[in-house]
């Protein structure tokens, strides 16, 4: 494809990714509601449809970080092959672990919805729960902050689109390097008021992901540096 393809394809991947991922939190989130283990439990039986859903959903977020990872390649491998090829990696990497919370969703519908005599009983059901509902995630967000941060850096450094625009994009992805790890080692959970620091955290990413989709879909992508003086 060429730099103009990409770019626009780029552009509404992020768009489709953006709604597909908060579809599926809003839906998953609903699914889990409810306190500890059992209730939540109870609640993915009550809401079965919303667990198939996003299963489903959590399919077209896997598509669409690989579909942006190899056309943001694309786009920025002439700047530098090495880096890009690195970010194409942790997006691929994203890719996978949001794939695999697919069957985890599927599982816990299994869980919560088995009845019979292939049915685990009460405390392996909850023990096989926790695990299910509090032992997974984060490592996609990891490598989704690498990916964008390496991604933006190369946009910024090719001169690809507006300067403004990229800083906001290396900013915004590095927070994400820091804060995640912090979050992971449950150092901020005390501070994290009413979800504070996640929203102030997340917040300039989304700026900066829906700016750049509307910028590729109109303006394209400019050709790097390093090829302009080629």
């Amino acid at each position: 494809m060429t730099r103009t393809t990409n770019a626009r394809v780029a552009g509404v991947t992020f768009l489709f990714y953006i709604a597909v991922g908060i579809a599926g939190l809003v839906v998953s989130g609903r699914a889990t509601s409810g306190e500890g283990t059992a209730a939540k439990l109870a609640s993915i039986a009550q809401h079965a449809s919303d667990m198939r859903v996003a299963a489903l959903l959590a399919l077209f977020t896997a598509l669409a970080a690989l579909l942006l990872g190899v056309t943001l390649y694309a786009i920025t491998r002439d700047e530098d092959p090495d880096l890009a090829m690195l970010a194409l990696i942790c997006r691929v990497v994203e890719g996978v672990n949001n794939a695999i919370s697919m069957p985890t969703s599927l599982r816990l519908l299994w869980l919560a919805t088995a009845a019979g005599a292939d049915a685990p009983g009460t405390e392996a059901r909850h023990a096989l729960g926790a695990y299910l509902l509090y032992g997974q995630g984060g490592g996609s967000a990891m490598f989704f902050a690498v990916g964008s941060t390496l991604f933006s850096w190369l946009l910024l450094r090719g001169r690809m689109i507006p300067v403004g625009l990229a800083w906001l994009g290396v900013l915004a992805s590095a927070l994400l390097v820091v804060i995640l790890p912090l979050q992971l080692a449950g150092l901020l959970g005390s501070l994290n008021w009413f979800g504070v620091i996640t929203w102030l955290t997340w917040l300039p990413m989304l700026v900066f992901e829906v700016t750049l989709a509307l910028w590729l879909i109109v303006k394209g992508v400019g050709m790097p540096v390093k090829r302009q003086l080629a």
